[in-house]
């Protein structure tokens, strides 16, 4: 089957690119769930009415982009937030060992909040709007290495303060809980002084100098749906960032 006629239907953008639109479209509508398999490139293929080339160019871009996870003789499934390669495309602070290691977490307070200015800017709401905001100390062998702050649109997520608490994996939770995907992100990175709140929250002297990481995530239709602000100890870590 020709992919000719469907190309003109399309538009004029390459029609993979238009294909893996229309298939993301599925994980943002919740057609495709978190961990499920997906049809066959036959089956996608006869579907669309696109040629399986076309499809397989697809899915193969939403592979890279970890929206999709292939697994050898079983097939192919949508990703979930907890699957280790999903993990690491966010966090990027890696011990000096070179051995990559996902952080714990212990929550310091979490409580609704109004929008600071900056804030508002970053998640593009109002000042003064209404917010979730998480305080956290993340760890890497029992050793505290980042205080961090998380700042939430509260329509974005409603009933959040039915939650008994915050998990480690708050991707995951956005997901399952809200059908929120974060699908891609923006960091700024800054060296910073240690101030006494981070210095007591991890163990070093105040004014020690500290990597703050300030993280804008989107969802697959690229709205920013979080504000994360990191400031981590480098003294036996560093950011890694693969570049292609």
């Amino acid at each position: 089957m020709t992919d000719i006629p469907q190309a003109r239907a399309f538009g004029f953008r390459p029609l993979y690119l238009q294909v893996k639109e229309s298939l993301i479209r599925r994980l943002i509508d919740g057609t495709w769930q978190p961990g499920q398999l997906i049809p066959s490139e036959m089956e996608l293929a006869r579907e669309i009415g696109v040629s399986q080339g076309t499809i397989r160019k697809a899915l193969d871009a939403m592979t890279a982009d970890n929206l999709l996870i292939r697994r050898q003789g079983r097939g192919t499934y949508v990703a979930e937030p907890e699957e280790s390669r999903i993990l690491f495309q966010f966090f990027r602070l890696v011990p000096d060992s070179g051995e990559r290691t996902f952080p714990d977490s212990r929550i310091l307070r979490w409580a609704g909040a109004k929008a600071e200015r900056a804030e508002a800017a970053a998640l593009a709401i109002a000042d003064g709007a209404d917010i979730w905001r998480i305080e956290r100390i993340r760890t890497l062998d029992k050793a505290p290495i980042i205080i961090e702050t998380i700042s939430l649109p509260a329509k974005r997520f409603p009933g959040f303060e039915a939650l008994t608490e915050v998990p480690n994996n708050v991707y995951r939770l956005y997901s399952q809980r809200w059908g929120i995907t974060i699908g891609s992100a923006s960091e700024k990175l800054k060296a910073v002084g240690a101030s006494v709140q981070d210095a007591r929250a991890l163990g070093c002297r105040s004014g020690t100098p500290l990597l703050e990481i300030s993280r804008k995530a989107f969802d697959l239709e690229q709205n920013v749906v979080e504000l994360r602000v990191s400031r981590c100890l480098t003294e036996e870590a560093h950011y890694l960032a693969d570049l292609r």
